[in-house]
C-alpha cells in the first residue's frame, strides 16, 4: 500500500489505538493483547499478537469496508491477535504476521475459513473486527468460547466506534446478531457462520461485497 502524508496521523492513531487496546480490561474476558497462558508459545505471545494487529490495520487503513462479528474466539483471534482471521492462515514466508501458539500448524478455526473464502476477491478493501475484541472464556478455561455479556458488549462498542472513527469506511455491516445489536437496526447484517450457518455467511458476505465493491473478478 502506498503511504502518503495524510495516512501520518491516523498510522499514530492506530499505533495508539492497539497499545491502548493491550491495557484494557472488558468485563471477564481474556485480553489476548496483554496476557499470555493456554498453547502460548511463550511469554512474548502477547507482543506478537499485537504486531499482527497492527499490521493487519495499518494494511486496511484505507479500506471501505468493516464487518462487525461477534468476540475473538479461541481457535482464531485468541492465538492470531486477527479477527475472524487463524493461525492456519497465516503464512510466516510471506508475511510479518507470526504464530503464538505450540500447534504445530496452527489453530484452525471454522468461523475464519468461511468469511475468509468469502472475501477473499475483497481480501485487501475489507476490515474484519470483534465487537468485543477479547476473549470471552468460559470459566476461565483457555480453549473455550462463551457468549459475551451484554456489559462486555457495551465496553466493546467503545473500541469497535473509536476505530470506525479511525478507519472511516464508507460501508459497515455485522456477522451475526450480537454485532448487529451493538452497530444498531439500520446497519446491515448477515448470519455468523457458527452453528450451521456457513453457506448463509457465505452467501450472504459475497452479496454485500458485491454490491458495495462491484462483482469478484
Amino acid at each position: 500500500m502506498t503511504r502518503t502524508l495524510a495516512h501520518a496521523p491516523r498510522e499514530a492513531a492506530l499505533r495508539a489505538f492497539v497499545h491502548t487496546l493491550a491495557a484494557a480490561r472488558i468485563g471477564d474476558t481474556f485480553n489476548q493483547y496483554r496476557e499470555t497462558g493456554g498453547d502460548d508459545r511463550g511469554a512474548d505471545a502477547p507482543v506478537v499478537r499485537r504486531s499482527n494487529l497492527l499490521h493487519h490495520l495499518l494494511q486496511r487503513i484505507d479500506a471501505p469496508v468493516v464487518l462487525v462479528a461477534e468476540a475473538a474466539g479461541w481457535r482464531g483471534a485468541r492465538y492470531s491477535g486477527l479477527c475472524l482471521y487463524c493461525e492456519r492462515q497465516i503464512d510466516e514466508s510471506s508475511t510479518p504476521q507470526r504464530r503464538t501458539s505450540t500447534h504445530p500448524r496452527g489453530w484452525l478455526e471454522p468461523s475464519a475459513t468461511v468469511v475468509q473464502s468469502a472475501i477473499a476477491p475483497w481480501a485487501g478493501s475489507v476490515l474484519l473486527w470483534n465487537a468485543v475484541p477479547t476473549h470471552p472464556r468460559r470459566d476461565s478455561i483457555d480453549n473455550s468460547n462463551r457468549t459475551p455479556t451484554r456489559s462486555e458488549l457495551t465496553e466493546g462498542a467503545q473500541w469497535l466506534f473509536r476505530l470506525l472513527a479511525i478507519i472511516e469506511p464508507q460501508h459497515v455491516a455485522a456477522i451475526g446478531r450480537s454485532a448487529a445489536r451493538v452497530l444498531g437496526p439500520d446497519v446491515g447484517a448477515v448470519r455468523h457462520p457458527s452453528h450451521g450457518g456457513a453457506v448463509a455467511t457465505y452467501e450472504g458476505v459475497r452479496r454485500l461485497l458485491g454490491g458495495w465493491l462491484g462483482p469478484a473478478a
